[in-house]
Formats: structure tokens, C-alpha cells, sequence
């Protein structure tokens, strides 16, 4: 018998009992559809971070200082762009002010003091105006930049170049607009206003550098010119490792990258788990077919059947019923996942996934096929004829 013949066969049987098939492929299709979606999710979900971290910039090393009697000056930063692999360095502080306009205040603003270039420093792309210069810090220049919900709140379509803005009650006036960062990051540079790090002294901020970034020429660059900073402030400043921490986009990119493997990994084996109640619910109808078939058998055999043929039509059933679970498996899970995404959440299929998929759930059914098949396969001729 030839495998055309006997998958037509197999075919035929599982066609037959309709409802009991069905059933016995739900504990696979719920198995695999489980592991497509939550594999997927995970997937969606990882590159949609990735891409708002590299968004941020994944060739940016971020440097806090917690400790050290010398403090770090701003023209010691500005040395550091003479380094190797450094493309530019900006400090950063966190201001407590309040920011108005016209007696209103803007919701979710983050007020900070930052060096020259700062926005083009941090991959900020401006909209209008220009960015902070060395002038500017030299010269405490009330001046400020600012996110695009600070300029839709306030300015809405007009140009806030060159207005004013007040900060603790000074005026400062508006030299450039960064453009919407959209769902990136939570839109971190929206809401940002930005202004000379010397100019935060006026307004009651300590400008003694704790936090900075430093630009590397490319993201393969970052771990150079993060040794070049160590070097730095434990040689030139004095510092123990526990006095400052120095972490790059790229670290956190690859951190996260193997967290979200492993998630997968962990959710994926979980889902797996129902592949293996389906598997013996597989075994356990193929083993009433065996029982129902008994006469079937043994008028094969008694025809010419040979062992093995017996026992090749038993597991092409198995793997025939397995794989048909397998395949709508795949096509319930990617269903789902785009539904998902359409309701807001995220979702990557992956191609090795589904592939998997398909191959295990084949693997099921040659797995829990071989027990009934072998039952069918040593049935006796004369004893099959005569089961009731």
C-alpha cells in the first residue's frame, strides 16, 4: 500500500468520526495556539521596547556619580569630546521649577539643565529654532527649549520662537521646538523644557554634575568609550566603582533582549505543556480505534496485510489527525494575535515558532501513534475475525 492510499485512508477515518476528531485535535490546536500567541506576544511586546530604547539612542552611555570630593566640571566634559569614539557629551540636571504661561501650567513637564548641543546630543530632532550653544552656558542666557506638548499647549499653531515662557517667575525666552518623539519612550521629550545648566543656578538648582552622557560615533563604540569614562573618574577623579555607575542603551538593549528569551522560553514551555495532554488524548482515541477496527484488521491481514503495514496506516492517522491539529493550531494562534494588536496590544509571530509548531505537533502524533499501531500490527488474523 503506497502513502497516497493510506493518508486517503486516514483521511477517510477521521472524516468519518467527525465530532470525535475534532475533539481529540482541540487539546493540540489549544497547545500550539497557546504557544504561537504567547511566544508572539512576548516577541511584539520586546521589539515595541527595543525599538523605543534604540529610539533614545543605543550608542548614548549614561553616567551617574554618587560620591567624590572633586566634582566634575564642565569644562572636564567638554574635554572628554577630545576621546576616542566620542562624538559628544552633555550634562543633565533635574530642576524643581514651575513653568507657566500666561498663569498656565502645563501638566507632566520636566524641567532640566543641560550643555550645548544637549538635543542633538541626545538624537533629539528640532522642529524650529536652534539648539543650546556654548555661548548660552557661558553667558547664563535665560533661554529655553522645548517639547511639542509645551508648544501645542501654548502656542498651538503659532511659533514660539522668540516668545517667552516663565520659569519661577522669569522670563525665558523660546529659541527651538523639538519634534514630537510620538509613542517612543512614553514620549519622553514632549513634555521636556531645556535650559542652560549654568542658568539653573538662578533658579536655586545645584549645578554640580552628577549625571551626563556621553555620544559614541557608533552603537559598537559604546563599550570603548565607556572604559575611556571609567578610566576617567577613577583615575583622574578618584572614585571607587561603588562611587559612580556607567551603562550604555546597547547594555540594556541586550539585557532586555535576554530577559524577553527567556521569558518566551518560560512561556512557551508552559503553554507546552497542553501538546502533551493533547499527544495522549491522540493515543487514547487511536487505541478505541484499534478496538473498533479489530475485524478490519484481521480481514487485512488475512488478504495479505504484513505487520508493518498495519502499523504505517495506524501512525499516517496519527500524524494526519496531529497535523491537521497543528496547522489550525497555528492559524487559531496568529488569529488571536491579530486581534491583539488590533485591541492595542503586541504581537510578532515568530516564523521558527510556527515551523516548531508544526513539526512538534507531527512529532506528537508519531509519538502517541506508536502504542495503538503496534496493538493493530500483533493482532492475530484469526482472532480479529472473530471480535465482535
Amino acid at each position: 500500500m503506497n502513502l497516497v492510499m493510506t493518508i486517503k485512508i486516514a483521511w477517510k477515518n477521521i472524516i468519518g468520526n467527525r465530532l470525535r476528531s475534532a475533539l481529540t485535535m482541540l487539546g493540540l490546536v489549544i497547545g500550539i495556539a497557546s504557544v504561537i500567541l504567547l511566544v508572539g506576544i512576548v516577541n511584539g511586546a520586546s521589539e515595541s521596547i527595543n525599538d523605543e530604547m534604540s529610539s533614545m539612542g543605543a550608542d548614548i552611555v549614561t553616567v551617574y556619580v554618587w560620591n567624590g570630593t572633586d566634582p566634575i566640571t564642565y569644562d572636564e566634559l567638554r574635554s572628554m569630546n577630545s576621546m576616542e569614539k566620542v562624538a559628544g557629551v552633555s550634562p543633565k540636571v533635574d530642576v524643581s521649577a514651575t513653568v507657566s504661561k500666561n498663569g498656565q501650567k502645563p501638566g507632566g513637564t520636566e524641567l532640566i539643565g543641560a550643555g550645548e548641543n544637549f538635543a542633538g546630543m541626545m538624537g533629539y530632532d528640532l522642529e524650529k529654532g536652534r539648539d543650546l550653544s556654548r555661548i548660552d552656558i557661558e553667558n547664563f542666557t535665560k533661554c529655553a527649549i522645548i517639547g511639542s506638548n509645551i508648544a501645542d499647549k501654548y502656542w498651538k499653531k503659532s511659533n514660539p520662537i522668540g516668545d517667552t515662557l516663565k520659569i519661577d517667575g522669569d522670563d525665558y525666552t523660546v529659541v527651538g521646538v523639538l519634534k514630537s518623539t510620538g509613542s517612543a519612550m512614553g514620549g519622553y521629550a514632549d513634555g521636556q523644557v531645556i535650559i542652560p545648566i549654568s542658568t539653573a543656578g538662578y533658579l536655586g538648582q545645584s549645578t554640580e554634575i552628577t549625571n551626563f552622557y556621553v555620544r559614541a560615533e557608533t552603537e559598537k563604540d559604546t563599550e570603548t568609550v565607556s572604559n575611556q569614562i571609567k578610566d576617567f573618574l577613577q583615575n583622574d577623579k578618584g572614585l571607587g566603582d561603588d562611587d559612580f555607575e556607567v551603562t550604555s542603551q546597547q547594555q540594556m538593549l541586550d539585557s532586555m533582549k535576554e530577559m524577553n528569551r527567556t521569558l518566551a522560553l518560560l512561556l512557551g514551555g508552559i503553554a507546552s505543556i497542553s501538546l502533551l495532554v493533547g499527544g495522549i488524548g491522540v493515543m487514547n482515541v487511536m487505541l478505541v480505534s484499534v478496538t473498533e477496527r479489530t475485524r478490519e484488521i484481521g480481514i487485512r491481514k488475512s488478504l495479505g496485510a504484513k505487520r508493518k503495514d498495519i502499523m504505517f496506516q495506524f501512525l499516517v492517522e496519527s500524524m494526519v489527525l496531529s497535523l491537521a491539529g497543528g496547522i489550525i493550531g497555528v492559524l487559531a494562534g496568529i488569529a488571536f494575535g491579530r486581534i491583539a494588536v488590533l485591541i492595542g496590544g503586541f504581537f510578532s509571530p515568530s516564523i521558527l515558532m510556527i515551523l516548531l509548531s508544526v513539526g512538534v505537533s507531527i512529532t506528537v502524533g508519531l509519538i502517541f501513534g506508536i502504542m495503538p499501531a503496534y496493538r493493530a500490527a500483533k493482532l492475530r488474523p484469526v482472532e480479529a475475525l472473530r471480535y465482535e
